[in-house]
């Protein structure tokens, strides 16, 4: 009875010891993450954080990152929807500000066309002003607002994303006409602080992660978050605070080609929610001040589904979409 006991203890052993080395070459593909703008920005942050935890999580073997900046992320995603069709090891960031491009610069790809895997974070805004503005509150840049919209210069992310949308919530929230904001679309961060710091615009609204460096540095000033509380660690009040009825969240994610089988799609959901779950992640979201909003699967499906017909109608509201 040892014998046979040793025996298929060893077995069993053998077995366990294949499994995992297939579960190993199973979760350690490699894979393609496409970040849909310019260096600099969120999405841009985003895919080289995935890249950095992908690997220190061991739920990828390696990770290589490309940037295919233009039209809110559309360009990007277009190549995703006809090029990658199929491919099981393509991902691609994106996240709220893709929503509203693809309605504002009428894209012919859309988000129903790709395959959902995870939202990954939540983000509130900030709205900053050159260190030397006169303006030296919310309520102050409001009062600009009101008098004039046009002479209001705003350096955001892509047209009909988050950063434009904010920019017009607030211009409604505050009594001026939202579809007379002068706007100033970038399509990568850096691009959108060189305007700020060389003084070529009146305000920068992003998320503060993008602004946390200059801001710490003096050379500009946080006037507001769009958070509905405070903050911790970021020393801003929030828009509520200063009388203005706005709150707002940026949230990103990470979707894989059209054209993958259940396995496939299943396969990419396991890899990403090991990643998600990882010190390394959590750490990385320490690091950056973004929220844990992790949802993957059939539910993010779902998510994304409600979100866009939630940013169209809010595009239409102020205007920015007919």
């Amino acid at each position: 009875m040892r014998i046979l006991g040793r025996g298929l203890r060893l077995a069993a052993l053998a077995a366990i010891a294949a499994a995992g080395l297939m579960t190993s070459a199973f979760a350690q593909p490699e894979l393609k993450i496409m970040a849909p703008a310019a260096p600099g920005g969120g999405w841009d942050q985003t895919a080289r954080s995935m890249q950095q935890a992908l690997v220190a999580s061991g739920a990828a073997k390696s990770v290589q990152v490309t940037n295919v900046p233009g039209a809110g992320g559309t360009v990007g995603l277009a190549q995703l929807v006809n090029a990658s069709k199929g491919d099981p090891n393509q991902l691609m960031v994106n996240g709220f500000v893709m929503v509203g491009a693809i309605l504002t610069n009428k894209s012919p790809v859309t988000l129903d066309q790709v395959t959902p895997i995870a939202r990954l974070t939540g983000e509130y805004l900030a709205i900053v002003v050159p260190a030397d503005s006169p303006h030296k509150s919310a309520k102050d840049l409001a009062a600009a607002l009101k008098a004039d919209p046009a002479k209001v210069t705003w350096a955001g992310g892509s047209a009909g994303g988050v950063d434009h949308i904010a920019a017009a919530l607030f211009a409604k929230a505050v009594g001026a006409d939202p579809t007379k904001i002068n706007y100033i679309p970038f399509s990568g961060g850096g691009e959108a602080l060189a305007a700020l710091l060389g003084g070529r615009v009146t305000a920068g609204v992003s998320g503060y992660g993008e602004f946390e460096g200059q801001i710490k540095a003096g050379k500009l000033r946080l006037l507001a978050v769009t958070a509905p509380n405070r903050l911790p660690n970021v020393d801003a009040p929030t828009l509520k605070e200063q009388g203005i009825d706005l709150d707002i969240a940026n949230w990103r994610s990470v979707v894989a080609p059209p054209g993958l089988t259940a396995e496939q799609r299943r396969a990419l959901i396991d890899t990403i929610d090991k990643m998600a779950k990882s010190p390394a992640w959590q750490e990385i979201l320490k690091q950056k001040g973004w929220d844990d909003a992790y949802l993957s699967g059939d539910p993010f499906a779902a998510f994304l589904k409600e979100e866009q017909a939630r940013v169209a109608d809010v595009l239409k509201s102020v205007g920015l979409v007919k």
